[in-house]
């Protein structure tokens, strides 16, 4: 037995060490494909999960639009309607506005307290209609006269302009762009207006709206309500489609915004009724 039991002490010995030599290589060798694994996954896993920007219409789709982003962490410049799209509420209501231009009978609100969103710059065809056709001559076939005419290359840009229905065929362009400087709207007397302050425009026709404007009982504000406070007033032009006001059949003044359904009342109040007392005894 004595002979057999050196050779078993140097065996057990052996498989012991082959035992421990594999055990401390197995989880290398396993660990590799884990190790690997992540130098593919970031890439993938970054395009899948890269945040699309959220965007939300203010006055109309089309018109002035402000995307989504945290002016502090988990505060919101904007917060956007899942069901339609549209701005609810806002972090800062006069982000990306500027000085509203000079309007008349509004000379007394102090400089500054009365802002709005510029337009201009969401106008991509301006600038190309200053420089390529209309850079301060008549182009070559010019109308002779003020009768509205189809314009083949006008209709392929702004295919509202098929069927044009402001003013029901009674003015045409240039009742409302200037002659010479597309990026300008004009007056009666020729003068020109920002594409900024449409409400000049506007009110050369539409002056009972534009009372109405200026009064607060027509269009939107947001910001301050006291009555120094500052406030971002919306332009016409953020309501309304001017080159299709009728919206067609319908015939009305804007497009009808889908409704949102009525907020959750606090919790423990059973409905609304407080709303129907007035604040004031009369």
């Amino acid at each position: 037995m004595k002979k057999f039991a050196l050779p078993a002490v140097i065996l057990a010995l052996c498989c012991g060490a082959l035992v421990s030599v594999v055990a401390q290589d197995a989880p290398k060798t396993a660990a590799a494909p884990a190790a690997a694994a992540p130098a593919v996954a970031p890439a993938a896993a970054a395009s899948a999960a890269e945040p699309k920007d959220e965007i939300c219409f203010e006055g109309r789709k089309g018109a002035t639009e402000i995307t989504k982003r945290e002016l502090k962490p988990g505060w919101p410049n904007v917060k956007c309607s899942p069901v339609t799209g549209a701005a609810l509420w806002y972090g800062d209501p006069y982000d990306g506005t500027k000085p509203m231009g000079k309007v008349p009978l509004l000379e007394k609100i102090p400089a500054g307290m009365a802002v709005m969103k510029p337009r201009s710059d969401k106008l991509n065809l301006l600038a190309q209609c200053g420089t390529a056709c209309h850079n301060g001559v008549y182009p070559k076939g010019y109308p002779k006269d003020n009768k509205p005419v189809p314009i083949p290359t006008m209709v392929a840009m702004l295919p509202e302009l098929q069927n044009f229905s402001h003013g029901r065929g009674a003015i045409w362009c240039l009742d409302c762009h200037h002659p010479v400087k597309r990026n300008m709207l004009v007056d009666h007397q020729g003068g020109e207006i920002s594409i900024d302050d449409p409400q000049l425009l506007c009110g050369k026709c539409h002056g009972d709206k534009l009372r109405d404007w200026r009064d607060g009982i027509h269009g939107k504000r947001i910001g301050d309500f006291t009555s120094t406070g500052k406030k971002r007033w919306f332009s016409c032009t953020e309501c309304h489609n001017p080159h299709d006001v009728q919206h067609g059949e319908r015939n009305k003044g804007f497009a009808a915004l889908q409704p949102e359904t009525p907020p959750q009342l606090p919790l423990g109040m059973k409905d609304a009724s407080h709303e129907k007392r007035h604040p004031i005894a009369h």
